[in-house]
């Protein structure tokens, strides 16, 4: 879930050592599983301010936090693959060809090397790829009911 939360009228501030609102506005936190209560701040990508980089100058930025945060993906991996750029479908096709076993090992490699150091089209792409099998792993086990 992502939503607005306005700091001075006593919004979500996550905990002590969070520090929302630290370095300006808009402040852009997160909170999720692996981040717990105290959330975590995003990442600026580049030298615009914070209100560019997110707002309509940024052009992709914060559809790009969404999808990472939010580990989903605009692609969707049964037909007629809505949302997806030529390089998922191929990936789809060819993991749809793989069994269930070959799928979940898949996606245990991809959660392996999230931590690695990479380039962030390469951490997008890991990203996407992660969003499909969990998709293909859904299906595949909806398919076995």
């Amino acid at each position: 879930m992502f939503g607005d939360s306005a700091l001075s009228d006593g919004g979500s501030r996550g905990g002590e050592g969070a520090n929302p609102g630290a370095g300006g506005w808009p402040t852009v936190r997160y909170y999720n599983k692996e981040t717990g209560p105290l959330g975590a701040a995003y990442e600026k990508k580049t030298d615009m301010a914070m209100c560019d980089e997110l707002g309509p100058k940024g052009d992709h930025y914060l559809d790009d936090f969404i999808m990472e945060k939010g580990k989903t993906s605009l692609c969707k991996a049964t037909e007629p693959f809505t949302g997806c750029t030529d390089k998922e479908k191929t990936f789809i096709g060819k993991m749809n060809e793989k069994s269930a076993e070959d799928i979940t090992k898949a996606a245990a490699r991809l959660e392996g090397m999230k931590e690695k150091k990479m380039t962030q089209a390469n951490r997008e792409w890991l990203n996407q790829r992660l969003a499909i099998l969990k998709q293909l792993s859904k299906a595949g086990a909806t398919a076995d009911l």
